[in-house]
């Protein structure tokens, strides 16, 4: 996703946020080989700027003094905004644009004032942000093409694999694309379908944007409709229970929607509300892992009753053999 012309910007906007940079550093932050990075600077020197340095696998590398781009002016609080913004591209399942990331950090840093880049960077520092398992990583070439298309109001067409069937070639005239409990998804109308439908960006693969356009509604509200696309929630009573599994053993087994999961004396604690406790039981039992229900009460007398019933079943079983 991150081509090489991006790579070299980004070993550019390095070297302009620090005195020097060794060629490991280089490569660690790029994830390339050291002898890439070799190649990279090269291009920066044929392209006219003044790299200074050993080319050696083991050297370091600066700008010759002076060399800057002109500087960008932000206030305190938009800088905060920008630096915290950039490392919570993970929440969004964007780790991929993390090098991309970094070079926009490092640009950032060079252009405030020392005093607020140190009030900046000691903000940054006390916030601590942690990814949910739950997140669903996200091509972010894919992502980036999916947008361009909806500026353009171009018709895509994609490879679609679901649970429900095996892939398929969709052609779709996206209106929006957003991001809703971990997902990113694509929403507008499906020329299979001839109606509106969505569709989860990890799901797709082979899109190619058409050279066809088309007028998306005014004012198209996509959250609005790919919540209403969900079962509709008539909770009747709040659930509370732990589980003996950490949170990231869990991914993909237990549903995100209209629940709260969160770590928790080595489990998870996972509270919801459900109007059918009867499924809830069994979905619960089946995760095969201990739990503890420490609410409602009405979910315990729906395991007792679930008890009596399999005892029951075990009695007929023994005399009947």
């Amino acid at each position: 996703m991150y081509d090489p012309s991006m790579r070299v910007l980004t070993v550019l906007e390095l070297l302009q946020a620090r005195e020097s940079v060794t060629g490991a550093e280089l490569a660690r932050v790029l994830e390339v080989s050291p002898r890439t990075v070799q190649r990279y600077i090269a291009r920066l020197q044929d392209l006219g700027i003044p790299v200074e340095g050993k080319r050696g696998v083991g050297g370091a590398y600066c700008l010759k003094p002076g060399f800057r781009l002109p500087p960008l002016m932000f206030t305190g609080d938009e800088a905060l905004s920008l630096a915290l913004g950039l490392r919570a591209l993970h929440l969004l399942g964007l780790g991929a644009l993390a090098p991309a990331a970094h070079a926009a950090g490092a640009k950032l840093a060079r252009t405030l004032p020392h005093a607020l880049r140190e009030m900046v960077e000691a903000l940054e520092g006390a916030v601590q942000l942690d990814s949910s398992p739950w997140v669903v990583s996200t091509d972010a070439a894919l992502l980036s093409e999916l947008l361009g298309a909806v500026h353009g109001a171009q018709t895509v067409e994609f490879r679609y694999v679901s649970p429900q069937s095996s892939a398929l070639t969709r052609r779709v005239d996206v209106y929006r694309a957003l991001h809703l409990d971990g997902r990113w998804y694509a929403v507008g109308r499906c020329h299979l379908r001839n109606a509106l439908r969505s569709f989860r960006l990890d799901r797709m693969g082979k899109l190619c944007v058409l050279n066809v356009t088309f007028a998306a509604p005014h004012d198209f509200d996509a959250l609005a409709y790919l919540r209403s696309t969900l079962p509709p929630e008539a909770p009747t009573a709040p659930v509370s229970v732990w589980l003996d599994a950490p949170p990231e053993t869990l991914q993909g087994r237990v549903s995100v929607w209209f629940t709260q999961i969160s770590a928790e004396a080595g489990g998870t604690r996972l509270r919801c509300t459900r109007d059918d406790l009867g499924s809830f039981a069994a979905f619960l039992l089946g995760l095969d892992c201990d739990f503890r229900v420490d609410g409602p009460p009405e979910l315990l007398d729906v395991f007792e009753r679930l008890g009596a019933r399999c005892a029951a079943r075990s009695r007929s079983s023994v005399s009947s053999a």
